[in-house]
């Protein structure tokens, strides 16, 4: 048993071990003034505030929640939690939740009762489709809903409303995940899983912090190091994170040339003889295209355009043609950059090329951002159809139509359905007049704020906003409704390698707060939505219902549940899709047998052109990929057409931070996390601070052509002309209405042409000195935050954030 302070150490106690061994249990635990032997009762859940789904059970006492600890027999975290598990979820008894619904009445947020709340929505709903129809209905939700509530809304908006106007905060962080995934298999579903950290010999993680934004699975990657014949890292990040500090290669490109840095490592792979010429010749298609593509990019020119040295280039292309279990992963540092899509997708073929993918140590995870991300692609709830059908596909459509049993005509779209810019663009021309957000807050999240802010305060759109918390995006909404938050009702969740849990109601939401499922469930029944015979379309009532429903949608799909029920789950601890009679306890890791789910009428999606995005027909995808081979796509770099000048010298990039999740609507009212990260920070180089006559904390200006925000400098190991912003923090927690804090006020309105994830992390800035510090920036020591500083004190969170491993 030991105490450990787990903001300053967030990452715990070493427990290594070997190649092919089990990662050993450590359970950790953290309790609020409550003695162990004082719980009442322990309440199975697993964590939504990233996307690792470490399982956890909650402390009750007093019908209250009280603490939590993980579940040592969860193959996701052998039980061990990380600082936003073990803190975060004291947010749920914030003095400051939503608990009546709220109506605007003469400019004015004003408490009312449910029924007048919902007649509302509905006059308001009803009024539109007579007047304007379907498309003018749209729906934003979130990646912290369960999978339940996301059907729901899926059915509820697409067969009942009848719009295509769906999406999720998700295309903010994972949309170029799924697109990536089927560029390549012509399916979303992570081929890899965690598991795959305990064979790798090389472990390859391309924009991604794990260390900060799942760190339970860095804490398996340090157990790894830290034993017998640790793996090789290999880590692409232009800030100096916790991976790179540990990498055995350090590749920091300036941002925007991701694809010019892959062309170059399968350059050196396909020149070392590292390709698996009879995995290519039986598993794919496209391989000749990628050799003669990626031979006009040799380290030297490479370098050039990154940035990096050439000779580290080589050495990372040796390491990825020598391994031979490979393990990668992708996140923000490739979604959110330029040619998102094309630079994840050339990881994708690194895998292919290397025929390493279905054996343990082999896979690549296209990470996802939010903890319930899959499931909004699963069930429908943003871009894509459910059951991952095809939307493009007739027989898809048909299919789930039959599902639904509304005619097939209902669903059929011109188009793929709306992403969240797009439907910003429709609200400004006041063609969207009705947009429903749920658990999400846009106006801090979402590109440009300035125009967001202009959007949603619109005369003409009228904006219902779900969410346990008066958010920014609350306060501009003609109504609010009071959402039940994760603990206070049950749902299921799947993590980024196809993990299903269940999560367990533990205590009553406050006042009259409704979960989500419910909130939509009586919408469906206000409406009176009808299928095709003239009965109820929704016809669940309970979580469990509604997951019964979800599985008969699933069924025959890559993403089947069909083995899956909720007394199963809440008897084990997390099981893998796809689950069903041929996979009765899951599938741990797919294409294991070179079969993949990209056959022509079966495949989620034909394919794009990277560069531009043009949808691929499904003549020429049959034509081009007829026997449902793995595709191998080559793609040229080019520049992006925003970068660092004359007047903007500086090349701006945004993030997270270990200690806060999203818009910090919870994290920050959990005092330990909050403490560890109160204030917005601006990370600059040494060699830029010294040239701009910067020091540690003092007051920045930094302006890019949108806008301005202010915040204290931490001089920080970052890569020379690059700054680093993260951007959890908006306004609700701050008195004065200066629009200066959030990230977002900085940030474009650009996307990925195939992915359509908005580009975070590229934008031209410069800085300005405003004053001089009084004391370091608020930002935390730990982490890629870390000063260069010896004087700065390190973060720590004291006797508060003690927490017991054992």
């Amino acid at each position: 048993m030991r105490r450990q302070d787990r903001i300053a150490e967030p990452w715990g106690t070493r427990t290594p071990y070997g190649p092919g061994d089990t990662w050993p249990v450590r359970t950790d635990m953290y309790l609020d003034g409550v003695d162990p032997a004082d719980v009442d009762r322990w309440v199975r859940s697993a964590s939504v505030l990233h996307s690792n789904g470490d399982a956890l059970d909650i402390a009750v006492s007093d019908g209250r929640m009280v603490g939590v600890r993980g579940r040592a027999d969860d193959r996701i975290n052998r039980g061990r939690l990380d600082p936003k598990d073990l803190f975060g979820w004291q947010a749920n008894g914030s003095g400051d939740r939503l608990t009546r619904p709220l109506i605007r009445r003469d400019g004015a947020l004003v408490e009312t009762d449910w029924d007048t709340a919902m007649a509302a929505i509905v006059a308001h709903s009803r009024a539109l489709l007579r007047a304007d129809g379907p498309s003018s209905i749209g729906f934003y939700t979130s990646g912290q809903l369960f999978l339940e509530e996301y059907y729901t809304l899926a059915v509820l908006a697409r067969a009942g409303i009848g719009t295509n106007h769906v999406d999720g905060n998700t295309r903010l962080c994972t949309a170029t995940a799924a697109e990536a995934l089927k560029q390549s298999f012509g399916c979303d579903g992570q081929p890899g899983s965690y598991t795959d950290v305990d064979h790798a010999d090389v472990i390859a993680l391309y924009g991604h912090n794990v260390a900060e934004t799942q760190s339970v699975l860095w804490a398996r990657i340090l157990d790894r190091l830290a034993g017998p014949n640790p793996p090789a890292i290999i880590c692409v990040d232009p800030r100096r994170t916790e991976v790179a500090a540990h990498a055995t290669v350090h590749l920091a490109p300036l941002p925007g040339t991701n694809v010019a840095l892959m062309n170059g490592l399968l350059h050196e792979i396909v020149a070392g003889a590292g390709v698996d010429h009879r995995y290519v010749e039986a598993n794919t298609v496209g391989f000749a295209e990628l050799r003669d593509l990626v031979a006009g990019y040799p380290p030297e020119r490479v370098a050039g355009i990154c940035g990096v040295a050439a000779d580290d280039i080589r050495a990372a292309g040796r390491i990825l043609s020598g391994a031979r279990r490979l393990l990668s992963t992708v996140l923000q540092g490739f979604y959110q950059s330029h040619q998102a899509t094309t630079a994840a997708v050339q990881v994708n073929n690194v895998h292919l090329i290397r025929g390493m993918l279905g054996e343990p140590g082999c896979g690549v995870l296209q990470m996802n951002g939010q903890p319930t991300a899959q499931n909004t692609r699963e069930c429908g709830a943003d871009g894509d159809v459910a059951g991952f059908r095809n939307w493009a596909n007739p027989a898809h459509v048909a299919q789930l139509a039959g599902v639904w049993n509304v005619e097939p005509e209902r669903l059929d779209h011109d188009g793929p359905p709306t992403d969240v810019m797009a439907m910003m663009r429709l609200a400004e021309r006041a063609t969207l007049r009705m947009l429903w957000v749920s658990a999400t807050n846009p106006l801090v999240s979402l590109p440009d704020a300035a125009r967001i802010r202009s959007i949603l305060r619109r005369d003409g759109l009228f904006l219902v906003v779900q969410d346990m918390f008066r958010t920014e995006t609350a306060e501009c909404a003609d109504v609010v409704l009071p959402a039940a938050g994760w603990g206070e009702k049950t749902g299921c969740f799947t993590n980024a390698d196809r993990t299903v849990h269940l999560s367990d109601k533990a205590v009553d939401p406050p006042g009259d707060a409704r979960s989500d499922l419910d909130i939509f469930l009586d919408y469906a029944r206000r409406m009176d939505f009808r299928d095709r015979d003239d009965r109820p379309l929704v016809t669940w009532t309970d979580p469990e219902t509604a997951f019964d429903a979800w599985k008969r949608c699933s069924a025959g799909r890559p993403c089947d549940y069909t083995g899956l029920t909720h007394a199963r789950l809440r008897a084990g601890s997390g099981l893998q899709w796809p689950c069903d009679d041929a996979h009765p306890e899951g599938t741990e890791r797919l294409y294991r047998d070179g079969r993949f789910w990209s056959a022509p009428d079966y495949c989620e999606s034909y394919g794009k052109d990277l560069l531009t995005g043009e949808p691929m027909s499904a003549d020429d995808y049959r034509a081009y990929n007829p026997d449902g081979k793995a595709m191998i796509k080559a793609a040229p770099y080019t520049p992006a057409d925003e970068t660092p000048d004359d007047s903007y010298p500086l090349a701006l990039i945004t993030g997270r931070t270990l200690y806060h999740f999203h818009t910090r609507t919870k994290t920050a009212r959990a005092a330990q996390l909050n403490a560890a990260a109160s204030e917005v920070w601006v990370e600059v180089s040494t060699a830029d601070a010294g040239e701009l006559g910067l020091g540690e904390g003092d007051l920045v200006e930094v302006s890019t052509r949108r806008g301005t925000v202010r915040a204290r400098a931490r001089v920080s190991g970052i890569r020379p002309g690059v700054v680093f912003l993260p951007f959890h923090y908006g306004y609700w927690d701050v008195e004065d209405s200066g629009h200066d804090r959030a990230a977002n006020e900085l940030t474009r309105t650009a996307w990925d042409p195939a992915s359509k994830q908005p580009i975070f992390k590229l934008a031209a800035a410069r800085l300005r000195r405003i004053a001089a510090g009084d004391g370091p920036a608020p930002a935390p020591t730990v982490g890629a935050s870390a000063p260069v500083a010896a004087e700065v004190p390190a973060t720590t969170g004291g006797r508060a954030a003690m927490v017991t491993e054992s």
